[in-house]
């Protein structure tokens, strides 16, 4: 069996507080995106084995890999036999595009029908919650906004059937979660210590390039603030797209815009090119834009 994980987009992203367990509680909404593709083929095998290669990879261990973990985790539950998985990796690696999400999560539905396990779509995504925050929704893979620390999804319905996305990956740049997380932490109050604090993006004249991917129809909790005035993320994903550049914001870009300058002018390329709105995707190095299809 051979299948196509593809990626993600978030359309604002807002860090609420830093959790006694040790994760962030947020805000945002997850879209999918067909920008990158990587190829997942699993076949039944006398004992497991795994192999990873494609322009994307960067020499992690394989056995670590999220789609080696979802078999295990499958073997461990369902006494599932041992397969033989073959993954290239397409999409880049530390860019907030959730591809080594999308494997896992893609990889735990194939094992599903692979194996007739039958499995419910929230069966798998408390699966997929096990192999990482971002996994659930690539179970489902339609927009979804996401609470927690991404692993409570809501079906949203957002329609972009208007617009063309384009998506660029800034060459040699990668982020790491920790590190966006890291530039935020200083600010975020501790779960149970307050009310979140309120805070906006600086958006400034940001945009970027890169090669195109078409998003068809998809809709919206915290807030983003705006001057003196604070407006729920779901009230600004229900305003028109025209209007985003100054209401929908990501809070990591105020983190990782002064490490990493060449991701803002991405940002700033896309506005010169004429994007009605362009932002960072997760916690970089990716940013998006969104063009209207008749320019």
């Amino acid at each position: 069996m051979t299948v196509y994980p593809n990626v993600k987009l978030n359309l604002g992203l807002r860090v609420l507080g830093k959790r006694p367990d040790g994760f962030h509680e947020l805000e945002t909404l997850f879209i999918p995106c067909d920008a990158f593709r990587d190829e997942l083929e699993i076949e039944p095998s006398a004992e497991f084995g795994i192999r990873v290669g494609g322009p994307a990879y960067r020499g992690w261990d394989p056995a670590g890999d999220l789609t080696a973990r979802a078999w295990e985790l499958l073997h461990a539950e369902y006494g599932i036999p041992p397969v033989k998985i073959r993954l290239v990796k397409n999409s880049p690696v530390g860019a907030g595009l959730g591809g080594g999400s999308a494997d896992g999560a893609f990889a735990l539905r194939a094992l599903d029908d692979m194996f007739s396990l039958d499995l419910l779509d929230s069966d798998l995504a408390s699966l997929a919650a096990r192999l990482g925050s971002d996994c659930p929704f690539f179970i489902y893979d339609r927009p979804m906004f996401a609470t927690g620390r991404g692993e409570v999804l809501e079906p949203f319905d957002i329609d972009l059937s208007g617009f063309r996305i384009e998506v660029a990956v800034p060459e040699g740049v990668a982020v790491s979660t920790r590190e966006a997380y890291a530039g935020l932490d200083a600010e975020l109050p501790v779960q149970g210590e307050g009310a979140p604090s309120e805070r906006r993006a600086t958006l400034g004249n940001v945009r970027g390039r890169g090669p195109a991917a078409r998003l068809g129809g998809m809709s919206g909790g915290a807030a983003n603030r705006i001057g003196g005035s604070t407006f729920p993320l779901r009230e600004v994903l229900g305003r028109p797209v025209s209007e985003w550049r100054e209401l929908l914001t990501n809070d990591f870009e105020r983190s990782v815009f002064p490490l990493h300058p060449e991701i803002a002018r991405l940002k700033n390329d896309f506005y010169a090119k004429g994007a009605t709105y362009a932002a960072m995707s997760g916690s970089g190095s990716a940013v998006f834009a969104l063009f209207p299809l008749n320019s």
